[in-house]
């Protein structure tokens, strides 16, 4: 096969960037965990740096489990559950719980805190207590460029637990969420849901949805009154502690009681807390409202001078920005995540000092645990964005700032940094036996076909799962027919056919043992027709 110049040097540069990232990704986890077995990290001097060792990988390793499981959740619902009810059993649990009225929605709003509260645990795992000591014996540089700025741990998550789940998770939904520490997974972010700790999000789903002109649709019937009543009395609490951890963050950095580098002053932090906070909100709303404007015509768009900007490059070509944009994007929400815990997390308070707002040791030591400051991010930096964009997707992206982080999160993803999540992907796809979507249940183009010609046994999939105001999902967004063909390399290709001949044997070899099995049952079921049962026998043997 020939490959031309441009290509060839192509794919040498994008070998060079899974060399040295994950030569990076290996340096990175060598120094954490050298800091985890020094004692200086907060988790690891209170306890015991075995404690902080696996703490912070079942930290990671159940964030993989998260942040993958979103992306075959929300990718699983157009699909007809048919297709998959008896090759993955628990997938087709869970997903009969998720396509349950509106319990999708519920599952992303419990998933977020999830998100950030493993990654404030994993902050308190992987934080240096004293971020002037010398690791390794290396050069200081090395500690000022990757220990205390925080960049090798976020480097480990990005890399780890982040890009190289939905990788495969995109792709491999079906195997992906097919165990029971994902179920588990689902079930915990619904408990958190019901707990009421994030139901003042409810508030801005309503409001937005009557600010967009539209009516907020719901899959489940009208709430009864008792019902009503337990509804607003979550969101009242959720109101309440909403505002104690905004009043305990606030009080903290203008008495430089938190985690912050010291030498930032406290109104610097103040404002560092806003901007990275706001940032994030942009982030987080862009995917919701990118999914939106893909669905529009591009007359729609070209009446927003900034969207027009901003879609020609997330669109260009044949849309291969699109999953630049996720990647640089999730770069740059999870260091975000990792400077806001730095800046939220509450530090003990030095001897002589009082406990904030004069609380107990015990409310004390809990709220040195950073998950107030998780709560506050997924209510007010997270989710509250997302509903605004599912409102206001044009707005949302008629402005200079969407444009320029765009640009930034493509410049992010060009420069390689995380390139090492691919091979990790790799990796686990092996490890694990993942196999793409395609193999058990087909191509979209495929069922819509099938659709098209057997309309009543086979369901065709959801053509209106599509933003809707108020709403969490789609959550990542994905390309309409009329922008190109599918993005398959060679590679993928191969990889895919090998894995559709694999399963072909696999099906082959489940018929033959089906019809051994026919043939004892023949054999002991009418022993008068033995010659008959030999006959078959013989020509099974010869079958190729």
């Amino acid at each position: 096969m020939l490959v031309s110049g441009s290509s060839s040097s192509s794919n040498v540069f994008l070998r060079f960037k899974e060399v040295y990232s994950t030569c990076l990704l290996i340096f990175c986890t060598v120094l954490v965990m050298a800091l985890i077995f020094d004692e200086n990290t907060e988790l690891a001097t209170d306890t015991h740096p075995w404690v902080a060792f696996f703490i912070l990988w079942i930290a990671m390793i159940w964030l993989a489990h998260v942040e993958g499981g979103q992306a075959s959740l929300v990718g699983l619902p157009p699909v007809d559950m048919k297709l998959y009810k008896d090759s993955h059993k628990t997938s087709h649990k869970i997903m009969s719980t998720i396509n349950m009225g509106d319990n999708l929605d519920r599952y992303l709003m419990g998933r977020q805190f999830m998100v950030l509260a493993l990654v404030f645990v994993e902050n308190l795992s992987a934080h240096p207590k004293d971020d002037g000591a010398s690791i390794l014996g290396l050069p200081e540089v090395v500690n000022d460029i990757l220990i205390k700025t925080g960049l090798a741990i976020f480097f480990m998550t990005a890399m780890i637990a982040k890009i190289s789940a939905q990788v495969n998770a995109s792709r491999c939904m079906l195997d992906y969420v097919n165990n029971w520490f994902d179920f588990f997974t689902v079930q915990t972010a619904r408990l958190i849901e019901v707990s009421g700790l994030l139901h003042c999000c409810y508030v801005v789903q309503i409001v937005f949805a009557w600010l967009a002109g539209k009516p907020l649709e719901s899959s489940e019937a009208p709430r009864t009154p008792i019902q009503s009543v337990f509804f607003w009395f979550r969101v009242l609490m959720s109101t309440a502690i909403l505002c104690f951890a905004l009043a305990v963050t606030f009080y903290a950095l203008f008495n430089e009681r938190t985690t912050m580098w010291s030498s930032v002053p406290p109104a610097a932090a103040v404002v560092l807390f806003l901007v990275f906070m706001a940032i994030v909100g942009m982030l987080e709303g862009m995917q919701i409202a990118f999914f939106a404007v893909a669905k529009m015509t591009e007359e729609e768009r070209a009446q927003h001078h900034w969207a027009k900007k901003t879609c020609d490059i997330l669109f260009e070509g044949d849309g291969r920005n699109l999953p630049g944009f996720m990647v640089g994007r999730q770069m740059c929400v999870t260091l975000c995540f990792f400077i806001v815990a730095r800046v939220t997390t509450v530090t003990a308070p030095e001897e002589g000092e009082d406990n904030i707002f004069g609380v107990s040791d015990s409310m004390q030591s809990f709220l040195e645990t950073g998950l107030l400051g998780a709560l506050i991010t997924t209510i007010v930096a997270s989710i509250t964005w997302q509903l605004v964009a599912s409102a206001f997707p044009m707005a949302f992206l008629s402005t200079p700032l969407t444009y320029f982080l765009l640009r930034f999160c493509l410049f992010l993803e060009w420069t390689g940094l995380c390139q090492g999540a691919w091979v990790v992907a790799r990796v686990q796809k092996m490890m694990s036996r993942y196999k793409y979507d395609e193999v058990y249940i087909g191509t979209a183009e495929e069922r819509a076909q099938k659709h098209k010609e057997d309309p009543e046994s086979v369901k065709g999939d959801d053509e209106d799962y599509n933003v809707r105001p108020g709403h969490l999902y789609p959550g990542v967004p994905t390309l309409p027919l009329d922008f190109g063909p599918r993005m398959h390399t060679l590679e993928e290709i191969e990889e895919l056919e090998k894995e559709l001949i694999e399963h072909k044997q696999e099906v082959q070899s489940r018929i033959d043992q089906l019809e051994k099995e026919k043939v004892k049952l023949l054999s002991k079921n009418s022993p008068a027709k033995g010659a008959d049962v030999e006959d078959i026998e013989v020509s099974m043997s010869k079958m190729p």
